[in-house]
């Protein structure tokens, strides 16, 4: 007693030196704010300027409050304001505080002293009353127990300590419940199940018990643990599935728990997609209408709208990923455990047989479920992409969903090795569908480009390349149709360690993830300025081409040939380099391409269905074949616009070869729709016609019968050359596209080549006979030979005047030209072509001219000769062009004169160039010089011989 008294004391002490010490700290800071000066009424001000929430007695977060109101750019002197303004208010306060304090010391302390008596009174009471109570208990024990309540009191403490301990036992029991769920949330799974095991086998000790018989923790364990292992369908966990494996190999049912796991990623499948569409199509739909919960998830795919296509495909995809990647990490753990699992010794040898079996069924359980997991994933993506009818898709947006889908074959490839025929069947169906419905618009669509195109120049700068265009920026990406995206995945990796797309999107990440191309930064900067690349190149253009102030020192040293690009031994005259200017009408030094506003959109479609062929190889031959049709229906439309002409044959010039005509016959029968755009009764299959075009038609703003102009030769040269062009790009292309073809296809590409592509360049025959047809006066000509006389009886020093006309002509057309290439650079092989026409057209007049003459001497055919080589001689200096065409053609008609009758005779057998018209003149001509009448017949005889097979 006395110990407890002193204890008391010294806590009374303790106490008092601590309110000591507290009231001192009190002291000291009303002193402080003592001695800050204040003004009452502006102390009550700053005090009323304190916000309301301050006084408020609910929980408050004055921190928290603070904070949020801070602004989002913060500015350190407005800060340092705010803050002297909460000092200020804190200070007001804690002033007002203490002056309230102060104010109340005095009943405060008189108040302690009341308490501190009570409790030193109540302490005294406590003390009295434990020594009474403890004299009680020794007087109790000492008299009132008597020694047979003792013995009954031990047997009855016996028994009860007995039932004492089960009675906790039960207890622990029937809260295994509670526990067992804190496991279970916890997912300390196997826990929960030893934790089960433990309070069966408890269980059966006390089954006695009508309360134990009414528990069912091993069947919520079950269910639990069953709802864990779904868990990892869509988001695998090494830690949770470690867990759950390890669970059910203490149940002992591993082989029950593959068989449900391959159960729950069925049905994760299914539920995912349906989940991903049907959120989508409720979107759509703007209603609260839930009939489409009811569908069937084939229907559901039908009321996917255009706009969302693409974004519920893309997370269709990511889903379905997930669920796949869940799949190989499944895969992935067991193998790894099998190899860290070590055999026990000889004493588990029925264990280890039985493990052994578990492991062997896991194995073939998983491998098995690969195939069977991929296909479930085709089945679900093929209703999707079937189920919308994308022919009115975008071309870019259609272009995305076959990025999309077609990086499912290679998922499908590394998950099980698997082709994917399915998917492969499902997105060709809809790339042909697509592909027919978009190649038909853009046929149509060039159509009414030929149409309206009036063959003006594009102006593109010099090294305009179709790599500049949008189009062909995959080409520079290293990206081949033949590699699956999961090598692709790995091209940017280390050479020789290839990640495939499970071990790259292990950790994060999704394959299908929509990554959104930026647009270039740079536009395509193709075009020249007012068609030229600078203002030096445009002035240059209509420089004078006499002077040779803008003759390159190159030239004026060695002439290179710009077909060959090799230069000759010996440096070439001033009077070579003037010829060879004449003949050269490229204006343009920097030889910038010829094209058209149509030839550059071909070849952006041309761009565009390569970019098809390279996402989507399957219908590489469909695309090609379309790629064919549009250069054939371009090669058509130039070939009827501007070198369709029925005189070509009786020119016998051979202007159009047999494969060009083969050509054009073939473009007209597969691809030009002759009847409708001639008005006629339509005949044949409607699916026939329906890939066929009308026959374009010239616009009229086109005029080719202007003289001045050439003929439209600015025209014909943008359409032959940009024809051209185009094919020189088409070749360009070829390794490329025969790199995407399937080898059985292989030769449509290569005959598509060698038959149609590599006539482009033959056009330039029919088209500019045409001009050069009308380019020169050639019935002029023919009249002025008429009237002069050929028999005359001595020899001619003079050439006739027919020559100096027939000169005149070629020097108008030389300068037309040049006018001409003032607007259209005229490249050297279009004017060589115009040369040879107009010399080939003027020398067989020439024989025409010959030929109609109905008396010649000696004499006449030596001014003949004269004529002609004065007529070379001035038209070697007009053109470079060598040899002159047809030079023999007339000079040997001319020496045939002279031929004696054998040899006339073999000539005429020889020389089928000739007309029978003018054979037959050349006999009648030399009757009475050296050739008598019976001669004569025999020969006019051969000569008939020789046309009869013709009739």
């Amino acid at each position: 007693m006395g110990l407890d008294i002193l204890t008391k004391d010294r806590e009374r002490r303790e106490r008092r030196e601590r309110g000591a010490v507290q009231e001192a700290r009190a002291g000291e800071e009303m002193r402080e704010l003592r001695e800050q000066p204040l003004d009452p009424v502006a102390e009550q001000e700053v005090i009323d300027s304190i916000e309301e929430v301050y006084f408020s007695t609910d929980s408050f977060d004055m921190v928290q409050y603070e904070l949020e109101k801070l602004p989002p750019e913060l500015n350190l002197q407005e800060l340092e304001q705010y803050r002297d303004t909460l000092k200020r208010q804190q200070a007001a306060v804690s002033k007002k505080v203490a002056d309230l304090i102060l104010e109340k010391q005095p009943a405060y302390v008189k108040e302690l002293e009341r308490v501190t008596a009570l409790q030193t009174n109540l302490q005294l009471a406590a003390v009295i009353c434990t020594n009474a109570r403890r004299q009680l208990g020794v007087a109790k024990e000492g008299f009132t127990e008597a020694c047979l309540g003792l013995l009954a009191n031990q047997r009855r403490r016996q028994l009860l300590t007995g039932l004492l301990q089960s009675l906790r036992t039960i207890k622990t029991l029937q809260r295994t419940d509670v526990r067992l769920s804190e496991m279970l949330e916890e997912e300390d799974y196997p826990g929960a199940i030893q934790l089960c095991l433990e309070c069966q086998k408890a269980a059966s000790t006390f089954k006695h018990y009508s309360c134990i018989r009414s528990t069912h923790t091993h069947a919520h364990t079950s269910e639990q643990l069953d709802v864990a292992l779904s868990k990892t369908c869509k988001h695998f966990d090494v830690v949770h599935y470690t867990k759950v494996q390890r669970a059910y190999s203490l149940l002992g049912k591993t082989q029950m728990a593959m068989d449900q796991l391959h159960m729950h990623f069925t049905q994760a499948i299914h539920n995912t997609v349906f989940q991903v569409v049907l959120g989508y199509v409720e979107l759509c739909a703007g209603n609260a209408d839930t009939k489409f919960q009811k569908m069937q998830y084939k229907d559901l795919c039908t009321h996917i709208t255009l706009d969302s296509y693409i974004p519920c495909l893309t997370d269709l995809c990511k889903a379905l990923w997930e669920v796949m990647l869940s799949y190989h990490c499944t895969m992935q753990w067991h193998e790894e455990h099998d190899k860290q699992e070590t055999p026990p010794g000889n004493d588990g040898a029925a264990e280890e047989s039985d493990e052994s079996v578990d492991r062997s069924y896991v194995k073939k359980k998983l491998e098995h479920g690969l195939t069977r997991i991929w296909q479930d994933v085709q089945l679900k993506v093929k209703p999707f992409i079937l189920g919308t009818d994308m022919s009115s898709f975008k071309y870019d947006d259609f272009i995305v969903v076959l990025d999309i889908i077609s990086r499912c074959p290679g998922s499908g490839e590394e998950f099980c090795d698997s082709k994917s025929e399915v998917l492969q069947e499902s997105i060709k169906r809809q790339s042909v569908n697509y592909f027919k419905h978009y190649h038909r618009a853009r046929l149509e669509e060039l159509r009414m480009f030929l149409e309206n195109e009036t063959w003006e120049l594009c102006p593109v700068k010099s090294n305009f390349n179709i790599s500049q265009l949008h189009e062909f920026k995959f080409l520079g990406q290293c990206r081949s149709p033949s590699v699956s995206p999961s090598k692709l995945a790995s091209s940017g990796a280390v050479p020789g360690l290839e990640l495939g797309l499970f071990q790259q999107y292990l950790q994060e990440g999704n394959p299908f993830e929509m990554h959104m191309e930026q647009k270039e930064e740079e536009s395509e900067d193709v075009l020249a300025s007012n068609g030229y690349e600078s203002d030096e190149l445009e002035k240059s253009v209509y420089q004078e081409y006499d002077s040779d102030s803008d003759v390159p020192d190159e030239l004026k040293q060695d002439y290179v040939d710009e077909n060959t690009g090799d230069a000759p031994l010996k440096s070439i005259s001033q009077e070579t380099i003037r010829s060879k200017k004449r003949s050269d009408y490229n204006l343009n030094k920097a030889n910038q391409p010829i094209l058209t506003n149509t030839t550059l959109n071909v070849i952006r479609l041309l761009g565009k269905y390569m970019q098809m062929m390279n996402i989507l190889k399957p219908i590489a031959f469909d695309v090609i074949h379309c790629v064919s049709q549009l250069f054939d229906y371009y090669l058509y439309a130039v070939y009827t616009f501007f070198g369709c002409n029925d005189t070509y044959e009786a020119s016998g010039l051979g202007l159009i070869s047999s494969r060009l005509r083969s050509t054009l016959n073939r473009i007209q029968e597969s691809l030009i729709d002759v009847e409708t755009a001639e008005g006629a009764v339509v005949h044949g299959p409607p699916e026939e016609r329906k890939e066929k075009v009308p026959s374009p038609h010239l616009s009229q703003l086109v005029n080719l019968s202007n003289s001045s102009a050439l003929f439209g030769l600015a025209q014909r040269v943008v359409a032959t050359e940009s024809l051209v062009f185009l094919a020189e790009q088409f070749e360009a292309l070829q390794s490329h596209l025969d790199s995407m073809m399937p080898p059985a296809k292989k030769p449509f590409l290569q005959q598509f080549y060698s038959q149609t592509v590599s006539t482009a360049s033959e056009l330039r025959k029919p088209i500019y006979w045409i001009v050069a047809a009308k380019a020169l006066d050639y019935e002029q000509m023919l009249l002025l030979m008429a009237g002069v006389k050929w028999d005359i009886r001595e020899i001619m020093s003079q050439h006739n005047i027919y020559v100096d006309v027939l000169l005149k002509e070629f020097e108008q057309f030389h300068q037309r030209l040049a006018d001409v290439s003032r607007h259209v650079r005229i490249p050297l092989p279009v004017s060589n072509v115009l040369w040879e026409h107009c010399i080939r057209l003027a020398n067989r007049t020439l024989v025409e001219g010959y030929a109609n003459v109905k008396k010649c001497s000696n004499e006449g055919r030596a001014l003949m000769q004269l004529d002609f080589q004065q007529f070379l001689m001035k038209l070697e200096k007009l053109t470079d062009l060598r040899p002159i065409p047809d030079k023999e053609f007339v000079e040997t008609y001319i020496k045939a004169y002279y031929l004696t009758e054998n040899d006339m005779e073999q000539f005429i057998k020889n020389h089928r160039e000739y007309s029978m018209k003018q054979l037959a003149n050349l006999v009648n001509v030399c009757l009475g010089s050296h050739i008598n009448k019976k001669a004569r017949q025999k020969l006019l005889a051969a000569i008939d011989d020789i046309d009869r097979p013709k009739r």
